[in-house]
C-alpha cells in the first residue's frame, strides 16, 4: 500500500491522471465528432465554392467564345460590306461615265470645244464624287460593322444618295 501512496505523491502521476480525465471528458463530450463535423462542413463549403467557380469559369469561357465568334463574323461581314460598297461605287462610276459619253456624243455636233471642256470637268467631278462617296460609305460601314442590319441599311442609303447626287 505504501508504494501506491508513494505513487500518488509523484507529480507525473497527477499529470497522467489529469490527461486521462481530459481525454475522457473530450470523449464523453464527443469533441472528436464535433471537430470532424466542423471539418466536413468546411470541406462541403469549399467543394460548393469550387463547383460554383468551375461553373462560372465555364460560363465565362462560353461567353468569351461567343463574343470571339461574333467578332470574327462581324469582321468578315464588314469586309464583305466594304467590298460590296467599293464594287457598287465602281459600277455607279462606270454607268455615270457611260451616260456622260452618250450625252457628249449627242452634243458633239453643236460644239466640240464646249463638249471637251464639259467632259473633262464632269469626269473629274465624277471621280471626286465617287471617291468621296466611297470613302464616306466605307467610313460609315466600318463605324457600324458590328451591326449587320444597320450596315445593310447604310449601304442602301449610300446608293440612294449616290443616285441623287449623280
Amino acid at each position: 500500500m505504501e508504494s501506491v501512496i508513494a505513487y500518488f505523491k509523484e507529480s507525473e502521476t497527477w499529470v497522467a491522471i489529469g490527461l486521462l480525465v481530459l481525454i475522457g471528458a473530450f470523449l464523453y463530450l464527443r469533441v472528436p465528432r464535433m471537430v470532424t463535423k466542423m471539418l466536413d462542413d468546411r470541406a462541403g463549403t469549399i467543394a460548393k465554392d469550387l463547383a460554383e467557380a468551375k461553373r462560372l469559369r465555364e460560363e465565362a469561357q462560353a461567353v468569351l467564345a461567343g463574343y470571339v465568334q461574333k467578332a470574327a463574323h462581324a469582321e468578315v461581314e464588314a469586309a464583305r460590306i466594304v467590298t460590296d460598297a467599293k464594287e457598287e461605287a465602281e459600277r455607279f462610276a462606270k454607268e455615270t461615265r457611260a451616260q456622260l459619253r452618250q450625252q457628249i456624243e449627242r452634243r458633239a455636233q453643236i460644239a466640240k470645244d464646249k463638249i471637251e471642256q464639259a467632259e473633262h470637268a464632269a469626269l473629274e467631278e465624277i471621280r471626286v464624287l465617287a471617291a468621296d462617296k466611297a470613302v464616306a460609305a466605307a467610313g460609315k460601314l466600318i463605324a457600324e460593322r458590328l451591326d449587320p442590319a444597320g450596315a445593310d441599311t447604310l449601304v442602301q442609303t449610300s446608293i440612294t444618295d449616290f443616285n441623287k447626287a449623280g
